[in-house]
């Protein structure tokens, strides 16, 4: 993990697309920007944890509802 130290107005990049700047800080709180591509999704953690436990769900369902694969026999 790394750790940096950064003022209200301050940023840091990550590789040479996605810049993330502290716009302000109030007593208990940090507010952050979040200058990325269009194409890379940016969430709050505890909202993609929530789409992850959402998709996954979605998969085991939709698994179940499938008829088993049934493979050609092969013998000659």
């Amino acid at each position: 993990m790394l750790i940096l130290s950064r003022r209200e107005g301050e940023s840091i990049m990550i590789g040479d697309d996605i810049e993330v700047f502290v716009t302000r800080i109030d007593h208990d709180s940090v507010k952050l920007g979040v200058v990325a591509p269009r194409e890379m999704a940016v969430f709050r953690h505890e909202i993609y944890r929530k789409i992850r436990e959402s998709n996954m769900v979605s998969v085991r369902e939709a698994s179940s509802a499938l008829p088993p694969i049934r493979l050609p026999d092969r013998r000659s």
